[in-house]
C-alpha cells in the first residue's frame, strides 16, 4: 500500500451509482421522478450544439432511499448526476436568465411532446416558472450519478404544498 488515500467509490458501498436511460415517455417519467428537486447553478448547465447535447450537473435527491433513511431513522441522501440530452438541435430558456452565473436552479419534472417522426419537445420544467424547451431529434436521455450519495444539507425529504 502506498499511503495515498483514494476517494471512495461506488463500487465499495452496498449500492451502485444509479444509471439510467430513457428513450420512451415512460422512461422519462421515471428520470423526472428521480430529479424532481434536484438542485442546480447556471454555471453547472452545458449546451454544446456541435456535439447536439445539453447536460445538467445537478444535486438529485435520492427519492429511491427517502422510505428507508426515515424507517432507519437516518438523514435524507443527495447525490450528483449528470442529466445529458443527446439529439438535442436547439435550446432556449424561458423565466430565467441562463447569463446569471450565481442563478440557481431548481427543477421540478422532465417532459417530452413528440411529433410523429419521433423528433420533439423536450421540457425541463424549474421552480420559479422557469423552463428549458430542447428541440431533440429522438428521445435520449441519461441520468447517471457521478458521486457517493451524502447527507442532504436540509437533512429532511423535500415537501411540496398541497402533497
Amino acid at each position: 500500500m502506498s499511503g495515498e488515500i483514494e476517494d471512495a467509490r461506488f463500487e465499495d458501498g452496498a449500492e451502485p451509482a444509479l444509471r439510467l436511460r430513457a428513450e420512451s415517455v415512460e422512461d422519462l417519467e421515471v428520470i423526472s421522478a428521480l430529479t424532481q428537486d434536484a438542485i442546480s447553478q447556471t454555471t453547472d448547465v452545458a449546451w454544446m450544439p456541435r456535439r447536439r447535447r445539453f447536460t445538467l450537473l445537478i444535486n438529485r435527491f435520492r427519492w429511491e432511499d427517502a422510505k428507508a433513511a426515515e424507517r432507519q431513522g437516518r438523514p435524507a441522501e443527495r447525490a450528483r448526476a449528470l442529466l445529458t440530452i443527446d439529439g438535442v438541435l436547439t435550446a432556449r430558456a424561458s423565466g430565467i436568465d441562463p447569463r446569471d452565473r450565481d442563478l440557481v436552479i431548481a427543477l421540478l419534472s422532465l417532459g417530452f411532446e413528440p411529433r410523429e417522426d419521433g423528433a420533439g419537445t423536450l421540457r425541463i420544467v424549474l421552480a420559479g416558472d422557469g423552463e428549458v424547451a430542447l428541440e431533440v431529434e429522438c428521445l435520449d436521455v441519461t441520468l447517471r450519478d457521478v458521486t457517493r450519495p451524502y447527507v442532504a444539507p436540509s437533512r429532511r425529504v423535500p415537501r411540496h404544498p398541497g402533497s
